[in-house]
């Protein structure tokens, strides 16, 4: 039976914010969120949610449930270039011609969306040199080979979101905070005297990792490096970009923190015997076989933990006819 999907929903969190609860095609994540916070006349919109056919009306949904339209926006800010977080940004600034800002460390999703075959036939380099059979590629690519990108069209932010920006708003200026890991271009907004925190993908309600995976050295390393970045922030509220909103932040931050050092010490165990590939030793870490559903989800994490744990100095790979296999270094 066909999952019902769910529509676009608006609630007001404080006075002056709202979020905007939009849904998304994957079963497993159904939704994700943006958020308009009061700002003068309009409101400055953050995030957009995904790019597929009817998903404009659905924001336009959320936003009539707590009064407001889409020409009412008068910034757009990203918190990372995900399609469910910027797909909608071209639309958007269509209607309400506003700016649109987003980090400039986007090319993980820009190149990716202007080049989409390129982009596949990258994932499958990786994946074979990860261990994953020829036929199992076949079916992987034959599989997504026609997804949408969930990207209206890309555009070019109009100014970097980096440190030092400020965003006006009705509840105070919000201040921006790199945390790169879930994304190279990865933000969180900060409003100080509130102790408000929109944290996007990189801490969310509930304990959920993803690394976007080979267009940083280490992105495990800098995962973690951003826990810290926001854990001396000390928010009192986050609201992240799936789920509900939450208070105890330091308590997230240390769940991450230990489901990292869970999962690193997975992938040691697992080449402390022999060298392995990246596709023996994934199962071992997740306790699932790897298929063509789950192999793009688990197979760019296992990769990223054997990275750092290589930048660690603790294991090194080996070339064996083309395919890497890891193991510990004495």
């Amino acid at each position: 039976m066909a999952r019902q999907r769910e529509l676009g929903r608006g609630e007001k969190v404080v006075p002056g914010l709202w979020r905007l609860r939009l849904p998304l095609p994957f079963p497993g994540i159904p939704h994700c969120n943006a958020w308009a916070i009061a700002a003068g006349s309009g409101v400055v919109l953050i995030d957009t949610g995904m790019h597929e056919p009817g998903s404009l009306g659905q924001l336009e949904r959320a936003l009539d449930q707590v009064n407001l339209r889409l020409q009412d926006v008068r910034l757009i800010a990203c918190t990372h270039a995900h399609p469910d977080h910027w797909g909608q940004a071209a639309p958007i600034r269509d209607v309400a011609g506003c700016e649109l800002w987003m980090h400039p460390n986007h090319e993980h999703a820009t190149r990716s969306a202007e080049d989409p075959q390129a982009a596949l036939a990258g994932r499958l380099e990786v994946a074979r040199q990860s261990g994953v059979p020829g036929e199992a590629l076949r079916r992987y690519a034959e599989l997504v080979k026609d997804l949408p990108s969930g990207i209206a069209r890309v555009i070019e932010p109009d100014r970097d979101l980096l440190p030092g920006i400020e965003i006006e708003t009705d509840l105070g200026t919000w201040t921006v905070h790199e945390t790169p890991g879930h994304a190279p271009s990865h933000v969180c907004l900060f409003q100080a005297q509130r102790r408000l925190m929109i944290s996007g993908d990189h801490l969310l309600g509930r304990i959920s990792l993803f690394f976007d995976f080979g267009w940083t050295a280490d992105p495990v390393g800098e995962f973690l490096r951003s826990l810290t970045l926001v854990d001396e922030l000390d928010p009192r509220l986050c609201m992240s970009g799936h789920g509900r909103s939450f208070v105890d932040a330091h308590g997230h931050v240390e769940a991450n923190r230990m489901l990292v050092r869970h999962r690193l010490d997975a992938v040691l165990a697992a080449v402390s015997g022999e060298p392995r590939t990246a596709v023996e030793i994934s199962p071992r870490v997740y306790g699932e076989p790897l298929n063509e559903y789950n192999t793009g989800w688990f197979l760019p994490q296992t990769l990223g933990y054997l990275r750092h744990l290589e930048v660690e100095g603790l294991v090194t790979s080996e070339p064996d006819g083309g395919v890497e296999r890891w193991r510990t270094l004495a």
